[in-house]
This record gives structure tokens, sequence and C-alpha cells, in this order.
């Protein structure tokens, strides 16, 4: 078990402490490293780097100033154990993103693999990686990509 620290980047700051994680697994540690934003307590917050020191594991983050938290409902999860992770359409500009597909997940390194992959298919249409969030407020993943080009 380790401990993973959130903070808050600020050039030449002091990296104040926002969130803090006693004795959580290392491969959920290695899923919020994969994470590109943090929504946490109606909050978005995107990640600017992480460290590995000795003591525990850092994520440093900083307010979004482009996105804002949504009002999706929280995935139904059923009596299932378990990741939800959510495939999100992104466009550039929209005020929602569209819920493509929903993925029920049961082990954390397949987490892993569907937020490192650079391309998902769904009904034959290949997706393309954007950004992933984890959503603690919603208790998901969310893999936000764009329809590839077939003409590409």
């Amino acid at each position: 078990m380790a401990r993973l620290e959130y903070r808050l980047y600020e050039e030449g700051g002091d990296f104040p402490l926002l969130y803090y994680y006693e004795q959580i697994e290392r491969d959920e540690v290695a899923l919020r490293f994969a994470c590109d934003y943090l929504v946490k307590e109606g909050n978005v917050y995107e990640k600017t780097s992480c460290a590995i020191e000795e003591s525990c594991y850092v994520i440093y983050v900083k307010p979004s100033e482009d996105e804002k938290v949504m009002s999706w409902e929280k995935p139904a999860s059923g009596s299932r154990q378990g990741f939800t992770m959510e495939l999100r359409e992104f466009q550039e500009f929209a005020t929602d993103y569209q819920l493509v597909h929903t993925y029920p997940i049961t082990d954390s390194l397949d987490v892993m693999l569907y937020l490192a992959a650079n391309y998902l298919y769904i009904d034959g249409q290949e997706w393309y990686r954007t950004s992933a969030e984890i959503d603690e407020d919603r208790e998901t993943f969310v893999y936000y990509a764009v329809k590839s080009d077939p003409n590409a």
C-alpha cells in the first residue's frame, strides 16, 4: 500500500496539498497517473505532472480553465464489482459530450489498457483519444475521443 497526494501546481509556489489517500493500491495510483483530469468535489483539475518521491506518489494539478463539471448522472453499477469507464465524444467548444459507450470493467489492468490506448473501436467506428479523466464525484473514468476520419 502506498500514499498518493494531489498537490496544487503553482509556478514558483509551495505546491500545497489538495487531497491525499493513505493505503492506496499501486494499481489505482497508476490509473490516476494515466488520467489528464481529476473531477472532485465539484471542481475540475488538469494534471501538470506526476512524481515518485521516497515516501509517496504525487500528482500535480491546476484548476482547469477550459473545463467545467458536467451534470451527468452517475453510471449504474448494479451489483457488479469493479470499474466503469465511459467513452464520450469530444467536440471543440461543446457544452456537453455525448455518451457513446459505457464499459463495465472488472480488472484494474484492463482499465489501464483502455486509458493508455490511442484508439478504441465501437461498432466498427474508430475513436481517437483526446484525454482521460477520473471523475471521483461520479465514480467513473471517462475516455474522451473524436471519430477518426474514415477518408484519412
